[in-house]
């Protein structure tokens, strides 16, 4: 949602680099390409004047005066003040001390309610909590079905005494009378957590904010979470003002952040309105779901990363045994690495969601923003198929796979021999590499374990033949005479051609110890 916010602010911190010091017509041209790239993001015109206002007034400031790396400091300062207007500190929710809690929703007709409070129930399940969704939303067709098959897919209990509108026949009902019941509900069958889906409208009327009104009342809630859709605009400010003005609401929830628009509704609501954006959903799963972090929001749009968010997915996907089998493997213990331990571990990956959002959580994405979006997720199928064509024995000892197991390989997994081909290779060549890793070091890189030394080797010698080619002879016959034999040829003994009086005479290998052992 974000790219072209982050393409541009990019952009204005280019012109930075390099430089040891900002004069004030730098600090102008930065702030202004700032404020069009946050016009261009849709965000509100008082958040865009404040925030390029504060950028300015500090990046005047002895902190970048002083700075060893200005450019850099600037791009701290443009990340300080997007944390500030997005709300500054991560807000959690705030439990009741006697359950039930009771959470409300309210918003516009699609906003994504719905499908947000099956979400949010998934969340709390997986918190630990034993959540009931309420389908009060009676006006919209369909709308408790809809909640009713979110639920089963979260495995969480549905309240649903009304059918509300179901295809096409209005069977009326109460749904402030619906949110009374379902608390008394919640608290004969020991739930603990209470979320209420209330109805929405296409436009703000008195109506809507009648009903939203007496279901608060009727319910008293611990949360009241105002649902808008980021894709929006400018239009999102303007109605978490009236929903905050007629209902009144805790905390902001920002639906479709996967989408293409600009943005700028999640950089002014949490100013605008001033209460803070509390999760996030960023695609159509139900696990497509989690607290808003203003900071790791402000990285990703600086193009830093979220390695934070990327980690806890990966803590909450992978499993630690098979992990700490496949480090040992990789480390020389319990046996070699095979294709079988690649695939779990690509299975692993495969149950954290999308690689290309992934992907897009490490620092630097942004520059392969294109490469990204035209990834192909179906490639991991693809690779699943031709190693589950594979016999145990060959996934286990891949340097068996010959010519013509590789080509009944990518007849049984329906792709082509060169498709094999590659798989394999690359499987070896990612091994080195995870081995070399994970013990210590990487080849080539001077000073650590496992760093290759063959390279420097030859280039001492380099200079040594250039020297030995193209030598100059002297004019003086008695200096000719002595020659050059000991660069001609080194001492015997020594490492690198270089000869040295402690250097042995000779050299036998009988002195060496019995390596035989380490060859098989």
């Amino acid at each position: 949602m974000f790219a072209t916010l982050s393409d541009r602010l990019s952009d204005s911190f280019k012109n930075l680099r390099g430089k040891g010091r900002l004069s004030e017509a730098d600090i102008d041209a930065t702030a202004r390409e700032i404020r069009l790239a946050l016009l261009e993001a849709d965000v509100a015109l008082p958040v865009v004047k404040e925030f390029v206002a504060a950028v300015k007034e500090r990046a005047r400031g002895a902190e970048v005066s002083g700075a060893l790396n200005p450019a850099q400091q600037v791009i701290k300062i443009v990340n300080d003040e997007l944390v500030t207007i997005l709300g500054g500190e991560t807000r959690r929710l705030r439990f009741a001390k006697q359950a039930p809690t009771v959470i409300m929703l309210a918003g516009l007709q699609g906003a994504g309610k719905t499908t947000l409070a099956a979400k949010l129930a998934l969340w709390l399940k997986d918190q630990g909590s034993s959540p009931m969704l309420v389908a009060a939303d009676l006006q919209r067709p369909n709308a408790v079905k809809q909640l009713q098959v979110n639920g089963e897919r979260a495995g969480v209990t549905v309240f649903a005494p009304e059918p509300g509108n179901a295809q096409g026949v209005e069977h009326g009902g109460d749904p402030v009378d619906v949110a009374r019941r379902a608390i008394e509900e919640a608290r004969r069958t020991l739930h603990d957590v209470v979320i209420v889906d209330t109805a929405g409208r296409l436009g703000i009327d008195e109506e809507l904010m009648q009903q939203a009104a007496d279901i608060r009342d009727a319910v008293d809630p611990d949360e009241v979470l105002f649902v808008v859709d980021a894709m929006i605009g400018q239009d999102a400010v303007r109605t978490a003002q009236a929903f905050l003005d007629g209902v009144g609401y805790d905390g902001v929830v920002l639906t479709k952040l996967d989408g293409d628009a600009r943005g700028g509704a999640a950089l002014s609501i949490a100013k605008m309105t001033g209460k803070p954006v509390m999760f996030a959903s960023n695609g159509e799963k139900l696990t497509d779901f989690d607290l808003f972090h203003p900071d790791r929001m402000a990285s990703r749009i600086l193009d830093m990363g979220d390695l934070l968010t990327l980690i806890e997915q990966a803590e909450k996907t992978f499993d630690a045994d098979q992990a700490a089998k496949a480090a040992a493997k990789l480390q020389g213990q319990g046996g070699e690495f095979t294709l079988d331990d690649f695939l779990e571990q690509m299975q692993q990956v495969r149950k954290m969601g999308s690689l290309t959002k992934m992907l897009g959580m490490l620092p630097g994405m942004g520059q392969f923003r294109e490469q990204l979006e035209n990834f192909d997720e179906r490639e991991i199928d693809r690779i699943q198929a031709i190693i589950q064509s594979m016999t145990p024995a060959e996934r286990a000892h891949p340097k068996m796979i010959d010519g013509s197991r590789r080509s009944r390989i990518a007849k049984g997994s329906g792709r082509q021999v060169s498709d094999v081909n590659q798989l394999v290779d690359r499987f070896f060549e990612a091994r080195k590499m995870m081995q070399q890793m994970a013990r210590g070091g990487a080849p080539g890189l001077p000073g650590m374990p496992g760093a290759g030394m063959g390279k420097k080797a030859k280039g001492r010698q380099a200079p040594q033949k250039r020297a030995a080619k193209g030598k100059r002879v002297s004019g003086n016959p008695a200096k000719r005479g002595q020659g050059a034999a000991p660069a001609a040829e080194p001492a015997p003994g020594t490492a690198l051609g270089l000869g040295g009086q402690d250097a042995p005479a000779a050299f036998d290998p009988a002195q060496l110890p019995d390596l035989s052992k380490y060859l098989k």
